[in-house]
């Protein structure tokens, strides 16, 4: 089948049960394989109203063999029609490093991705609460060591309490979530992917946003080799459909942008060079 990369304003492919799916991704700027351990219903600890995943269920069933032969496919394809890879990146219907696969299917991929398509990266895409539990904390900080090609995106939506109920929804306490973060941080280079939007029609209070600018420079200055391990933040709208429309709303570029820069100058006087950028 030929692959289609027409930019998309949902990925509703994922809840056909696909596995492996190809996307226009504006964070990767080009062509994204997706991997979706959860082929057969959502599978998530956040509840975001921004969340484009639809209900669904589905017969189909995640297989190691099945990952394998699709993602082949689709490197193979995608290489026929001269279109580069910009990365493999694990999303799909709900948390991947909660998935009892994630860690085979991590380095299943990283092995395709080696022989296949070396250029592209290989991204997890995370809410951070796998990073609770062990097993997964050591996985992720193990395999951003030794492998150069893993880019990590921890969602990092909300500096308090108050916005975190709103934006994300989830039973696991802020704080709990915030200090594993920072744990992850003092060792491990990732990505800040950040969404801002309007819920119930408001932006993020001038407090939410001076805590999480907050948040984001701690987690920044944490320093590797001279560096700072966090490699970027994205700071990203909504784009796309969900199910709770209008709940969570769309925010003028010029708020992106404003919030963008007032966390740029913080990082010019705090010496933390590490690039801010906004997808619309």
């Amino acid at each position: 089948m030929a692959i289609n990369i027409t930019p998309v304003t949902n990925h509703r492919e994922r809840e056909k049960g696909f596995l492996v799916y190809p996307v226009y991704s504006r964070r990767s700027a080009g062509l994204s394989i997706g991997i979706n351990l959860y082929p057969d219903k959502k599978s998530c600890l956040f509840n975001c109203p921004y969340c484009e995943v639809f209900p669904f269920s589905s017969n189909a069933r995640f297989s190691l063999e099945q990952m394998e032969e699709d993602l082949r496919y689709v490197i193979s394809s995608s290489q026929e029609q001269n279109i580069p890879i910009k990365d493999i990146c694990f999303s799909g219907n709900g948390e991947p490093t909660l998935s009892h696969v994630f860690e085979e299917a991590l380095k299943l991929a990283e092995n395709i991705r080696s022989q296949s398509a070396s250029s592209a990266k290989l991204v997890v895409i995370t809410n951070g609460t796998g990073l609770l539990q062990q097993n997964v904390f050591s996985l992720l900080k193990n395999e951003a060591a030794t492998n150069p090609s893993l880019d990590i995106w921890l969602k990092v939506d909300a500096g308090t309490p108050e916005w975190y109920e709103k934006i994300n929804r989830s039973n696991i306490s802020f704080d709990e979530l915030t200090n594993v973060k920072k744990e992850f941080a003092a060792s491990t280079s990732f990505t800040i992917q950040t969404m801002l939007c309007a819920i119930n029609g408001q932006p993020p209070s001038e407090t939410e946003a001076k805590m999480w600018e907050e948040l984001v420079c701690q987690l920044a200055k944490n320093m590797l080799n001279g560096k700072s391990n966090v490699r970027k933040v994205q700071i990203y709208g909504k784009a796309r459909n969900a199910p709770e429309d209008p709940l969570a709303t769309e925010l003028p570029a010029e708020y992106l942008e404003k919030r963008a820069e007032s966390l740029r100058d913080i990082f010019s006087t705090s010496e933390i060079i590490t690039p801010v950028e906004i997808y619309l």
